[in-house]
């Protein structure tokens, strides 16, 4: 693979003799549908995107060289209306689909109409599909092993529809959710349940074939890292794997891909234990979310791979040419509150959005930009964000500097927990499972605590910040501004407030310590690069001259707002009356913009501590309500069917 000024060259050269496709409609959105048709542009292939009415403004849809609306906003009436989908393919004459992930990517259904009308799907072949896409067909029999046990879709993946049941209860509950879930996310609610293994890693091997018998592994990916079952971090190659571990995983792959005559990029997921046993889990028949890890290390396109299979060509390469060069990681970029749950879903409009595709080796597969609305309807993902090293050192310091460069606003996000996990101890040295995130945050996490030296200097960015758009201020008020060389300021950062000194030469006094700060102070970028200590530092900044408060981001912390003021302003300021919280035991209000699939209680009934009071749908997925006492219902403000913001009440107990 070949980076260029910071973006992605792959060095599979596409020959203009090898004829494939003169026109592939992509059947999803968003990224995955913006990533294929940059592979298409440079095979000289014309595109069409498909898009909901919420949609017609989006970037995939700006990308193609078509596009059709398929319908109105829930996916079931847009993307997984397959009536209207195969309509945009006979008015646009389309030769081929390219699925992408989710919606019908592992339909075997659409597949068949898409044969039956002459039309080629980017993909396996139904049998194949039907065989492993399916996974209801992979079982022989019910796992009566025991508990715990995973409740997961037949048809899906990513998380949607799939629970982890410890008892009888936690498995109805399971089934009631996991089924709406699969059947909004792949409109399939068929499930299966398996044996879960607690405690292990999740490492997958993504595998290549063809319809002539042959077949590759293309090594591995370690997606351990997750929430809710749902992959955030994913690196390439593990830490885990020696190379015979390695092979008996790839070979294993590889064999059941054959065994299937299975044609097309694919993905086999392993569970690995601890002693390095590995466990089939499933096969995803379809390109993985995280495939841009796999074309760092190989240098391999595997959207062209597809397309080129499902024409009917040979690979062009064999096992033995298959390296791992380098290493790459990928984080996937979230509108989430990551302080709820790891991350409940995020609404709103992209103000302000830079990617950081400024610097080396970073690379970002996203559908979005600013402007850009983040809905209710579908996931919540922004992007994802991939840096290449040589080794996992380089990989892991780029996406340091990476996430400290992206700017996102308008919308929360989830840049702070990643960075979190990406610079932990455990993490760096390679010391993961699936049950990463419960051990190091057991409570939830709460942002990046700071240390003393990165808590001075946060500070003293905050005065120096505060002290130079003061003598900018009055150099455009003043036409003959005070000359002043020392201010006395107070800095407040969560419960403490902090005496600051500033000197003109740029040196702060603060919380027992000098900080030398220096900068060239653009308040016009987001993106404030400056010198603390001599150490190059990369901050945001949302700066508010008239109230005083400076939004930071940087030096590890969470996005964070210091009130910064004169010694006697916050002698003044002592003296505010503080805000009463609200008292939540009575009052029941949503976590998350969403939409209420269900009411469980009325005016009058009597709940118990835990009992469901309602569930909320935000972003495909289901989240149950609970009492957090024995009450009684006062009153609903809300019915199946409504669409409720964040903070909303809901229910009032008495």
């Amino acid at each position: 693979m070949i980076w260029i000024h910071g973006k992605v060259q792959y060095s599979t050269v596409y020959s203009p003799s090898e004829k494939t496709f003169d026109k592939i409609l992509i059947a999803n959105r968003g990224e995955i549908a913006c990533r294929v048709i940059k592979t298409c542009k440079k095979m000289g292939i014309q595109t069409v995107a498909v898009h909901s009415d919420v949609d017609s403004s989006a970037v995939h849809v700006k990308m193609a060289d078509e596009a059709v609306c398929v319908g109105s906003a829930p996916t079931s009436k847009s993307y997984l209306n397959m009536d209207a989908i195969m309509d945009a393919i006979r008015v646009t004459g389309a030769q081929a689909v390219h699925p992408g992930y989710g919606f019908l990517s592992e339909n075997k259904d659409f597949a068949k109409r898409l044969a039956a009308e002459g039309v080629t799907f980017i993909g396996p072949d139904t049998h194949a599909i039907l065989a492993m896409g399916d996974k209801i067909e992979m079982l022989t029999f019910v796992l009566l092993l025991g508990y715990p046990v995973m409740i997961k879709a037949s048809a899906g993946g990513g998380g949607k529809g799939m629970r982890i049941a410890w008892n009888d209860e936690e498995t109805r509950e399971g089934f009631r959710f996991s089924s709406q879930e699969a059947e909004s996310s792949f409109g399939d609610d068929r499930l299966l349940i398996e044996k879960y293994i607690d405690n292990p890693r999740h490492i997958e091997i993504q595998v290549l074939a063809d319809k002539h018998g042959n077949a590759l592994w293309l090594n591995e990916r370690e997606c351990s890292i997750q929430r809710r079952n749902q992959k955030v971090v994913e690196e390439a190659p593990s830490t885990f794997l020696d190379q015979d571990t390695r092979q008996a995983m790839g070979e294993q792959a590889v064999q059941l891909a054959k065994a299937v005559q299975y044609s097309s990029a694919g993905t086999v997921e392993f569970l690995v234990d601890s002693k390095k046993n590995f466990y089939f889990l499933e096969m995803n028949t379809r390109l993985q979310v995280e495939h841009p890890i796999t074309e760092c290390i190989t240098g391999l396109d595997l959207v062209e791979q597809m397309i080129r299979v499902a024409k009917g060509y040979r690979l062009q390469h064999k096992q033995e040419d298959i390296p791992i060069n380098g290493w790459a990681i990928e984080s996937r970029i979230y509108a989430e509150d990551p302080y709820k749950s790891f991350g409940l879903p995020s609404i709103g409009r992209l103000s302000e959005y830079q990617e950081p595709l400024n610097l080396k080796n970073v690379r970002v597969d996203s559908g979005i930009e600013e402007g850009s609305d983040i809905s209710i309807y579908y996931d919540p993902m922004i992007s994802k964000l991939v840096t290449y090293g040589a080794t996992r050192g380089e990989a892991l310091a780029r996406m340091e500097d990476a996430l400290d460069n992206y700017v996102i606003r308008g919308v929360t996000h989830n840049i702070s927990l990643l960075r979190e996990i990406i610079t932990h101890p455990r993490f760096i040295s390679g010391d993961i499972s699936t049950n990463f995130l419960p051990e190091v945050y057991p409570d939830g996490f709460k942002g990046h605590q700071l240390e003393a030296g990165k808590r001075r200097e946060l500070l003293a960015s905050a005065a120096a910040l505060y002290v130079t758009v003061q003598l900018r201020s009055q150099k455009v008020l003043s036409p003959t501004p005070v000359e002043r060389s020392h201010w006395e300021l107070c800095v407040q950062l969560g419960e403490g407030c902090y005496a600051v000194e500033v000197v003109k030469s740029g040196n702060v006094e603060v919380d027992g310590g000098t900080v030398e700060v220096s900068g060239q102070w653009n308040l016009a970028s987001p993106l404030l690069p400056l010198s603390i200590n001599g150490t190059q530092r990369m901050l945001q900044v949302n700066a508010n001259t008239y109230t005083h408060n400076l939004g930071f981001f940087g030096l590890g912390t969470t996005p964070s707002t210091l009130l910064v003021l004169s010694k006697l302003a916050a002698q003044l300021n002592s003296y505010m009356p503080e805000k009463v919280p609200e008292d939540t035991s009575s009052i029941l209000r949503s976590p998350m913009p969403g939409t209420v699939v269900a009411m469980s209680v009325k005016p009058g009934d009597t709940v118990a501590e835990g009992q469901e009071i309602c569930v909320i749908e935000a972003m495909k997925m289901q989240n149950s309500l609970t009492a957090v006492k024995q009450a009684k219902v006062k009153s609903v403000q809300c019915k199946p069917g409504e669409t409720v913001g964040e903070g909303d009440l809901l229910v009032e107990l008495e």
